[in-house]
């Protein structure tokens, strides 16, 4: 589940209708109550009971840390409305990529749709109302005949038609334009009838003119200019759409006349005409997904019931809306308007619905995990993307890059609101877990009592850590160059890399290993809460936040491969050996799985990281004696990383319950087939592929030290065991080369084992893949079909295979330090601090015998 919350959590949303904010001058002015329900006037005062509006007062609650009640909610919302620089509203609008205006609405109170420019992360674009267009048209046309007596009819032909004409030819061309829009819900109903051309020698009284100014309705002036509309927009071969009012409304709206079905003859007759239903054309969503999946130029939006309907409702909606249509055909919308909370509501509750309901879909087999999230990304931003032609790149939340990443004060109570909520779900914790991972790929915690925890973090106090802890070595000795003073400031990362969002789990923050345990992995700030860049998980969130800059984002799946292993005291010491199993272990082997000592242990992993919430894909057995391989799900590359510390957290602690030990180390065994650390990655936009990997190709050999960080490492580096060669190159489908190439933009990286540190290898790698699609890096080298330590040396100069991998760190660590371009992209500190590390742990190795280095790498591996 964890890719779909992660989806769900970090898609931005192109909310492709809505209306502006009130002036700060007129806010106070409107009823708030009107946010979460369509009643007016007098019916207004009932909203206060209904479900979505006690919903609502909840959620806002707890998102202001005030009492849940109305008047409270209100009050506050006063004092953070008057926040300086329209800080409460850009807070409303967090993962907002675009709003599509539609600003018919009176212009005298609300800001210009232009404004809101700077609440979202993209320009915003006008939606232009055509109702609004001609009544405007009529208003300027009555003033010219205001006091001419002998003027009591206007033909609408020669002084209406002609201006309501230009002016939607004009926004056709006009790029501030995205689409447009129809109320003739509202006015006259969707039964429209058929084309007359009769219509344009329609003549008007005065009073007409001054009723139809105020309110276009008219049986036949409305319906003709929705077809004159409609015309225009075919007939100039523009692709922006018509949306269409449907369902959900006002009092003034006829129920009957609003179902989308009435519009059946109207979308035929025009089927190059783009035509969006509105508002889940509620409670008419299954007429509308039925045109919607009929007629291929009909998209339904699922928008306007969040905040306005029940979470029930709401969740119906979506179900509905995918029993019949593509995902491709689905959009949702906001309809926010007048008030900031009104678009904050709407998004909060539209990620929860999504994830509950596509999480049943799972769970009940209708959808797979991928297909879920494709539903996720199509309904917030690829549908209206593609619709509307805005042509913008899909860059997760998680990849913004803002000026100053000094956590907030809001930020921070978001984020430790994650916690809260966390701790609601699940109240049997009582200790929590708080984790960071060092350069010896040690990891390290502290833990807290969870009443501590609520206390410290409620207050905004965080726990210090001395600076000399990225220059400690396993053994807690302190590198040259390092001393013991100052703090860094430990943060934890409730939310993972996602501070503002939906109720529910959240990817960074886990039930562990032990029962009454949740373990949160967190990164290190300076004292003025700066981020402090050498922190690893830091350091790769920086990459992936620097891809998501140029459009390119990255998923990533690891294989655990695990070797289980007996342990007996000699002499004092632990001594590890193979698990008792017979012969007839073996890669994939049904006869490995015949001891119910170890299937205990396995099966207890997979029950455990299940109630941790990791995906576990599949496992099986491996080639060595006791080797098993674990493969998680795919997740974007820090929540990877967190996830996959929380499996081997989990994996090594059920083993030494059973009296085993789990080891990642590379060779345990000196005669047995050697353990990795694959690495999936898939790129997207694909066809960037060529371009990342010859970058990846190009700094191979200096990025071997953080994926072959140890000596013991480079036991395993040999040619003809499917351990990824000695060369570096890549080959389709080829286990005998570092990069192997499965299909399209999914690649497996070879190259790795348990020893490295996870956020330092895919900082290296993404840091040089994205720089090679910056460079537009030509992949000079060729699909390498063979094991190319058989081929002779001249096939494979033709493929350009020319470099080997290091023999040793010491060799690793020397092109590191050397590349100049790699040691910018992850920047001078993080490459010096690995080198000291690196040097200093080495050294220490070295001056233990073989047999002892061993278990000592086994007991911390």
């Amino acid at each position: 589940m964890d890719a779909l919350i992660e989806a769900v959590n970090n898609t931005p949303i192109i909310d492709h209708h809505a209306h502006n904010l009130l002036l700060a001058s007129d806010i106070d002015v409107h009823d708030f109550m009107a946010a979460t329900s369509e009643a007016t006037g007098p019916a207004l005062k009932y909203a206060s009971s209904t479900l979505s509006h006690l919903r609502a007062v909840k959620q806002l609650s707890e998102i202001l840390g005030c009492e849940p009640a109305w008047k409270t909610v209100e009050g506050t919302l006063k004092t953070k409305r008057k926040e300086p620089d329209n800080a409460w509203a850009r807070e409303c609008f967090h993962g907002i990529e675009m709003v599509l205006i539609d600003d018919g609405l009176d212009p005298s109170s609300v800001y210009p749709y232009n404004w809101h420019d700077q609440l979202t992360r993209s320009k915003c674009k006008r939606i232009v109302r055509i109702e609004r267009v001609a009544e405007k048209i009529i208003a300027d046309q009555l003033e010219q005949y205001r006091g001419v007596a002998d003027r009591k009819v206007v033909k609408v032909q020669e002084q209406i038609i002609s201006r309501f004409t230009a002016a939607i030819e004009e926004a056709v061309s006009d790029p501030e334009v995205a689409g447009f829009k129809s109320v003739i819900c509202y006015r006259v109903g969707l039964k429209i009838q058929a084309f007359h051309s009769d219509a344009r020698g329609l003549t008007l009284s005065i009073e007409d003119l001054e009723r139809l100014s105020r309110r276009l309705e008219d049986e036949r002036l409305s319906p003709y200019l929705v077809h004159l509309t409609a015309n225009i927009i075919e007939r100039s071969g523009s692709k922006k759409p018509l949306q269409f009012h449907t369902g959900l409304g006002d009092n003034d709206i006829d129920l009957g006349l609003s179902n989308p079905s009435h519009l059946k003859s109207f979308i035929e007759t025009y089927p190059e005409l783009r035509i969006v239903l509105l508002h889940a054309s509620y409670p008419f969503t299954r007429e509308a997904g039925y045109l919607a999946s009929v007629y291929k130029n009909c998209w339904l939006d699922i928008g306007e019931v969040f905040p306005m309907v029940s979470q029930h409702g709401q969740e119906r909606v979506i179900e509905q809306a995918l029993e019949l249509c593509a995902s491709e055909k689905l959009l949702w919308s906001t309809d926010g308007h007048w008030f900031p909370e009104t678009y904050l509501l709407a998004v909060i509750q539209i990620r929860e619905g999504l994830r509950k309901v596509l999480d049943r879909c799972i769970q009940q087999g209708s959808l797979t995990t991928i297909e879920a999230v494709k539903v996720v990304r199509d309904m917030l931003f690829n549908s209206a993307n593609q619709l509307y032609d805005l042509r913008l790149p899909l860059v997760p939340l998680n990849a913004t890059v803002l000026a100053d990443r000094r956590p907030s004060k809001a930020s921070w109570t978001n984020n430790f609101a994650q916690l809260q909520r966390f701790l609601d779900q699940e109240p049997s914790v009582q200790y929590l877990r708080l984790q960071w991972l060092d350069y010896t790929n040690t990891l390290r915690l502290r833990v807290l009592p969870i009443k501590q925890a609520l206390r410290m973090f409620s207050e905004g106090r965080f726990i210090g850590i001395v600076e000399v802890v990225f220059g400690l070595l396993q053994s807690d000795i302190m590198c040259p160059g390092f001393s013991a003073t100052n703090e860094y400031t430990l943060y934890p990362q409730f939310a993972g890399t996602y501070t503002f969002g939906p109720l529910g789990p959240s990817a960074g923050l886990r039930l562990g290993s032990r029962k009454g345990y949740a373990t949160v992995q967190c990164e290190f700030q300076g004292k003025n809460g700066e981020e402090l860049p050498i922190c690893p998980r830091t350091s790769l969130r920086k990459q992936v936040e620097r891809a998501g800059i140029h459009g390119v984002e990255v998923l990533i799946g690891f294989e655990v491969e695990i070797v289980f292993l007996s342990q007996e005291v000699k002499n004092g010491e632990f001594i590890y050996g193979g698990i008792p199993i017979d012969e007839g272990h073996a890669w994939s082997s049904a006869r490995a799985l015949h001891s119910d000592d170890l299937m205990n242990v396995i099966e207890t992993i997979f029950e455990k990281l299940e109630h941790a919430g990791l995906t576990l894909e599949q496992f099986h057995p491996e080639s060595s004696p006791g080797q098993f391989e674990f493969v998680l799900g795919p997740l974007s590359p820090v929540l990877a990383v967190d996830a996959l510390l929380a499996a081997k957290e989990i994996i090594q602690s059920v083993a030494a319950n059973a009296a085993m030990r789990a080891t990642l180390i590379p060779k345990p065994d000196p005669e047995a087939v050697g353990t990795g650390a694959h690495i999936h990655i898939s790129l997207t936009p694909a066809h960037y592929w060529e371009m990342f990997y010859a970058g990846v190709l190009k700094h191979l050999r200096a990025i071997a030290a953080f994926t072959y960080s140890n000596d013991a490492s480079y036991a395993r580096v040999a040619d003809g065991v499917w351990a990824g060669s000695t060369w570096i190159t890549w080959g389709t489908q080829n286990r005998e080369t570092p990069l192997r190439r499965i299909e399209g933009s999914h690649f497996e990286i070879r190259c790795v084992d348990g020893l490295s540190n996870p956020f330092l290898v895919l900082a290296a790698v993404i840091g040089v893949g994205l720089q090679g699609i910056l460079d537009k890096e030509p992949l000079e080298m060729k699909d390498c079909p063979n094991d190319p330590s058989t081929i002779t040396a001249k096939e494979r100069e033709k493929l350009g295979i020319k470099q080997q991998f290091p023999k040793s760190i010491s060799e690793a660590l020397h092109y590191l330090e050397t590349d100049q371009q790699l040691r910018q992209i992850l920047s001078k500190p993080v490459v010096d601090t690995y080198l000291a590390t690196k040097r200093g742990e080495s050294e220490m190795l070295q001056k233990m015998e073989a047999e002892k280095r061993r278990n000592w790498l086994i007991e911390r591996y």
